[in-house]
């Protein structure tokens, strides 16, 4: 009773000490960045607790996501075709005891049995356990191989002399202080089987404690994307390599110590583009207080290391950018792609009445835009007021780059775009609605540097509701339980979102028509936009055709505006509005059946369509 009314106390004590330390904070908030700014940052803080709350971890998830004794024994009598030998590349250095005999034992409890595992010891003269604890479970199983080295020669060259004992089929980093699930060999030697890519990559898990029920985090992570890898290491653990691919690629490079795998994983992706994904956590990363698991602030130089892989990764496949981090010391990154010369952007912009919001849009777009090479195309659309048409005669002669065009066909956004691209004298389009107002004076050029790559299909923009929340940021395919849903709406701005993915440039499966840049010869050759989809999901439409053609869909948060949305079309409250909507819902899912039933490549499945924040899935329970 006495250890509980002190760990009460303490716990009380921590918290009181806590609100303190933000009012603290709030009132040093206010004095530097003035009451606006703070009551933003309290805003932010509040949903990141939230969506934190959104994502913990229950004990019916935990019970949901364990396997039984009965299929982790099924597994161990499963019989493959093919025979695959994994080499586990794990380095030492001055590593804890109780942490080392939990990597040992977690290999040991694999369900598949064809492993090696390749152990080289870094360790100083004061740390002479790990090679006593190595080399008992040495004697226990020949298939662990433990290597002494002279001296600790750093990340890279320690993990390149476990490379140098391996003989297996592929190979595979543990780090030294972390857990893998008994299935994880066993799960991607399925994958193997049935696909045969070069590189395999799983879910994760951050854990604290003695074991790996105490979840701090999971890395729920979408399939490969060349754009968000750049951005973030996102793919890190547990990743397996076809040894063969690694031997040609390059072994670890010690200038890239503390990204030395995000390096890696860059170099692997100029050689390959056989990537498999496992959505499951099949890795558990320890979060102790030297780790950079729990801050990687631990580490800062991983930042830097960061940078120069990304940097020399671009420098390799010839193109021209530069690379920095997001926020100091912070791995996530911006990359800033040089724009080859100076190439025309044509924006088009439908509008009806409601000038208001068009000359907000207008003004913004003269005030904040420093590219120089852009029109404007205004796309007149059944305009009732008189006072609309006096304002298009003083927009044309305040801003001699704006072009009026009249739309007399019945109301169909795709077939408005389409008439007015062929009127363009762009080599890009931006399509643009008439209710938005830019904030960031960079936007033609965030999207053009994205836009103008050949693998790139179309580019889109990080848009806020007026109260400062996220309207879109990137497409989900089957979010809200419908067709298509825009990610983190009603997300705080200027927040880090699930895992950091508000802050970097990522692809997406598409992007909104409200603000999309789309190159010339790439329209022409999907044909532009779909005039079936009058209304609804034509944007969505056009890029999964345009990822269908092999194209990359980019959306970047660096291109920030205001959408105060469907000011001109209004929304469907009418039952022939209704009826389309529903018209053009039963086609998209017609001709989308198969991407839709697959689910989105860079959401993964095992978070919840229900919610735009990323959250967990809800558990199945099962009805008795």
């Amino acid at each position: 009773m006495k250890h509980r009314v002190k760990r009460v106390f303490r716990i009380l004590c921590q918290k009181t000490r806590r609100v303190f330390d933000l009012i603290h904070e709030s009132f040093i908030s206010l004095r530097q960045n003035g009451l606006s700014r703070t009551i933003q940052r309290i805003r932010n803080f509040l949903s990141a607790r939230l969506h934190r709350k959104g994502n913990t971890v229950s004990e019916d998830w935990l019970r949901e996501h364990t396997y039984s004794g009965e299929e982790l024994k099924s597994q161990r009598n499963t019989v493959f075709e093919k025979k695959v030998l994994f080499s586990i590349l794990v380095p030492l250095y001055n590593t804890p005891d109780e942490f080392l005999i939990d990597m040992l034992d977690s290999v040991l409890a694999q369900t598949y049995s064809g492993w090696e595992l390749l152990i080289a010891d870094g360790s100083d003269a004061d740390h002479i356990s790990p090679e006593k604890i190595c080399r008992d479970y040495q004697e226990r199983d020949p298939r662990i191989h433990y290597r002494k080295l002279p001296e600790n020669k750093g990340i890279s060259e320690n993990t390149n002399a476990c490379l140098e004992m391996a003989s297996g089929d592929y190979v595979a980093v543990l780090d030294h202080d972390d857990i893998l699930s008994p299935a994880a060999l066993f799960r991607v030697m399925e994958v193997i089987s049935r696909k045969d890519p070069d590189v395999i990559y799983t879910d994760e898990a951050v854990f604290t404690g003695p074991d790996m029920n105490s979840i701090r985090a999971i890395h729920f992570k979408p399939d490969f994307g060349i754009d968000s890898l750049r951005g973030n290491n996102y793919i890190c653990h547990f990743t397996s390599v076809r040894k063969t691919l690694l031997q040609e690629t390059g072994a670890f490079r010690m200038e890239c110590d503390g990204s030395q795998d995000h390096d890696l994983i860059l170099r692997l992706a100029e050689k390959t583009s056989k990537f498999a994904h496992i959505p499951e956590v099949l890795y558990y990363w320890r979060a102790h207080k030297d780790s950079t698991a729990m801050s990687v602030h631990n580490k800062s130089y991983a930042a830097t290391a960061g940078c120069r892989a990304i940097q020399d990764h671009l420098n390799s496949a010839g193109i021209k950018a530069s690379v920095e981090s997001i926020r100091k010391g912070d791995t996530f990154y911006r990359i800033r792609y040089e724009i080859i010369g100076q190439p025309k952007v044509s924006i088009i912009i439908p509008t009806c009445d409601h000038i208001r919001y068009l000359d907000d849009c207008l003004r913004s777009i003269e005030e904040k835009t420093i590219y120089p090479n852009y029109e404007i195309i205004l796309v007149e659309n059944h305009s009732k007021q008189s006072k609309t048409f006096e304002y298009y005669e003083k927009a044309m002669k305040r801003w001699p780059n704006i072009r009026l065009l009249t739309w007399t066909g019945p109301w169909n956004w795709s077939a408005i775009n389409n008439f007015a691209v062929k009127e363009a004298t762009g080599d890009y389009y931006l399509l643009l609605n008439n209710d938005t107002k830019i904030i960031t004076p960079g936007w033609v050029t965030e999207m053009l540097m994205y836009a103008q790559r050949k693998d790139v299909g179309a580019v889109g923009a990080m848009l806020y509701y007026s109260d400062n929340t996220v309207q879109h940021a990137g497409v989900i395919i089957g979010l809200g339980g419908g067709v298509a849903g825009h990610a983190f709406g009603g997300v705080v701005r200027g927040g880090s979102g699930y895992m950091g993915r508000m802050r970097y440039a990522q692809n997406m499966s598409a992007v909104t028509g409200a603000c999309m840049m789309i190159r010339k010869d790439v329209w022409e050759e999907v044909h532009g936009i779909d005039e079936s989809f009058a209304v609804s999901y034509n944007d969505v439409d056009l890029c999964m055709r345009l990822r269908k053609l092999g194209y990359l869909i980019v959306w970047t948060p660096f291109a920030e505006l205001y959408h105060y949305e469907s000011k001109s079309r209004g929304y469907d409250t009418t039952p022939e509005k209704r009826a389309r909507f529903l018209r053009e819902h039963e086609m998209f899912m017609k001709r989308w059946n198969k991407e839709f039933s697959e689910g989105d490549p860079y959401f993964n499945p095992n978070l919840s369509l229900l919610h735009s924040d990323f959250r967990l899935k809800e558990p199945v329970h099962e009805e008795h």
